[in-house]
């Protein structure tokens, strides 16, 4: 998906939970059409593992002849990833994918040396209408993956791991936990699990990865006798490991939260618009490839684009700061 610009997730305060390293409260934007809350980056993190981008997707409700429309844009040196909980989108890309993306299903796309695509509502659900919720992420490639060739993976909800114990449920999106492995081949060692909770269970998160984080989407969870509500990011401290117990709201409703990290990346990124690089130039470079029309185009859809955003916005990397323009 595109990047709009979004402003700044405010930091919280991780009370006195020693596991939680960092809290943070996504700042929510509203476009009109769906909501979108960023996690990441943020002024105080910019990556969990490879994870440097986290958007939360609505939940909206689009009615009869509304939709999301995503015209063709480009990527570098980045994997994205979108995970749906509701709804359904249908990305196309200049490989020749073209695929509808349904719940509980992974959709890899790894950019490389450079891929475009587009996203948007497929006709016979603008007919219907549909409830949209999800995920979209990406993931940073390691400095000799990012200019590789681009590729896009599809695992079926079916194809995923699913772990069921005691009140809880997990689906293995990316790499190990709670004994299952996902089939995702992914550039570097990546953790992403959907994990649902009933009033009471516990999910054990052990440290597995070396950097890990909670993202809360549904209900209640208790740590350590602290309560976080939905929309939050706990970055947890490296090599505790921490029990995740499910809280009662009063309707019986299961909490759910996604986890998620993995080895640290090679580095910190460059950041800006859609492009995400260990060096600057190459960024210079894909804004003057995106510029002369030198990217693949998405089979099909070759007249429609989305422009180079103004290039008043610096191509930036902070050290602890904020990572975009």
């Amino acid at each position: 998906m595109s990047w709009s610009p979004c402003p700044d997730p405010v930091p919280g305060d991780a009370k006195s939970v020693d596991s939680v390293e960092t809290l943070i409260v996504p700042r929510a934007v509203d476009l009109g059409e769906m909501e979108v809350r960023r996690a990441l980056p943020s002024d105080k993190r910019q990556m969990v593992g490879p994870f440097i981008f986290f958007d939360q997707m609505g939940p909206a409700e689009f009615l009869t002849d509304q939709g999301i429309d995503v015209r063709p844009h480009p990527h570098i040196n980045l994997a994205t990833l979108t995970y749906l909980f509701e709804g359904q989108i249908l990305h196309r890309d200049s490989l020749g994918s073209d695929i509808a993306i349904e719940p509980g299903a992974v959709n890899w796309m790894k950019a490389g040396k450079g891929i475009v695509h587009s996203e948007r509502t497929a006709p016979e659900r603008l007919t219907s209408g549909q409830r949209l919720f999800g995920l979209q992420t990406w993931m940073a490639l390691p400095e000799n993956e990012e200019e590789s060739d681009p590729a896009f993976m599809h695992h079926g909800k079916a194809d995923l791991p699913q772990v069921e114990a005691e009140g809880l449920t997990a689906r293995l999106i990316a790499g190990s936990a709670f004994g299952a492995t996902s089939p995702l081949k992914t550039a570097s060692d990546t953790l992403y699990a959907d994990v649902t909770l009933a009033p009471g269970a516990k999910a054990p998160i052990r440290p597995n990865a070396e950097e890990r984080a909670l993202y809360t989407i549904r209900g209640k969870i208790e740590i350590a006798g602290s309560t976080f509500e939905p929309g939050q990011l706990l970055v947890l401290r490296p090599g505790d490991e921490i029990t995740v117990t499910g809280v009662s709201d009063g309707t019986g409703d299961h909490a759910r939260f996604m986890l998620f990290g993995g080895a640290p990346m090679d580095g910190p990124r460059y950041i800006w618009w859609n492009f995400v690089s260990s060096r600057p130039e190459r960024i210079e470079q894909a804004k003057e490839e995106w510029r002369r029309g030198r990217f693949e185009t998405v089979p099909g859809d070759e007249e429609d684009f989305i422009p180079l955003p103004e290039d008043d916005r610096k191509v930036m990397r902070a050290e602890g700061g904020v990572h975009y323009p």
